[in-house]
């Protein structure tokens, strides 16, 4: 295939950046977009231009590293997929794709395509974690019983990779869905309990502070998340909010 980028450039954080067109050609169909990428910035190298900056680790759907805005969707037009599981076969000959980097206050641009995260850390910080007892005398989490629906729910929470899709889709850039999967993570476990209520209202204190917009409710978040966090979190996470506000 042959195909026009239109990618977004920007030196640093304070700079203006633009968007700015490039041709590759004889792309596979059977590449992931990550190694299109590739093969961009080894035509610019070889040219002596300066390579597009754009975030990438495992590639393999797990570390959310790889947070690219294509053709107006967060990881591009699929679903169910971060972006570097997003193949050049979901695109035609001759297209046109543009590429941004994620949009939101609380996710300034470093560098091209890269923002920066650690809005995300910070939150976590605040509560997205149990304190255990490691004295000697823990009790072994296998002999807490659970039931299955309640294990079930919360390793579907836990499956978050923090990766930004749903601050970038939403029209508020709302975190909700992010900090609604880590509090109920550990609010459907025994284990969370004990911190429940400063868990919530940390997380929900700090996600304020970062500058993420409320939620509205248009499921745009759930739609385009790749690992398809269910919207019922937040309504999990309103509820253990007004439990630890009274």
């Amino acid at each position: 295939m042959n195909l026009t980028l239109k990618i977004w450039r920007q030196d640093g954080p304070q700079d203006k950046g633009q968007m700015v067109d490039y041709k590759v050609t004889d792309i596979s169909e059977h590449m992931s977009f990550l190694e299109m990428m590739d093969v961009l910035n080894e035509g610019l190298v070889a040219k002596g231009d300066n390579p597009v900056a754009f975030d990438h680790d495992c590639r393999e759907g797990i570390c959310g590293m790889c947070s690219l805005h294509i053709n107006g969707e967060s990881h591009g037009p699929d679903r169910g997929i971060t972006t570097c599981q997003l193949h050049m076969r979901m695109f035609k000959d001759g297209d046109t794709i543009t590429i941004e980097p994620f949009r939101a206050n609380a996710f300034p641009v470093i560098k091209d395509l890269v923002v920066d995260r650690t809005s995300f850390e910070r939150i976590q910080q605040a509560g997205g974690y149990i304190s255990v007892n490691t004295s000697g005398n823990t009790q072994d989490a296998n002999a807490i019983p659970i039931s299955k629906h309640n294990a079930d729910l919360s390793m579907d929470a836990a499956a978050c990779i923090g990766c930004g899709a749903c601050v970038a889709t939403c029209k508020n850039s709302s975190a909700m869905l992010f900090v609604s999967a880590k509090v109920s993570q550990f609010a459907l476990l025994p284990q969370g309990k004990v911190e429940a209520a400063d868990r919530v209202l940390n997380m929900v204190k700090q996600m304020d502070e970062e500058g993420f917009g409320n939620c509205t409710n248009t499921g745009a978040c759930e739609v385009e998340c790749p690992k398809e966090i269910s919207l019922e979190n937040i309504a999990r996470m309103n509820r253990e909010f007004l439990k630890a506000s009274i």
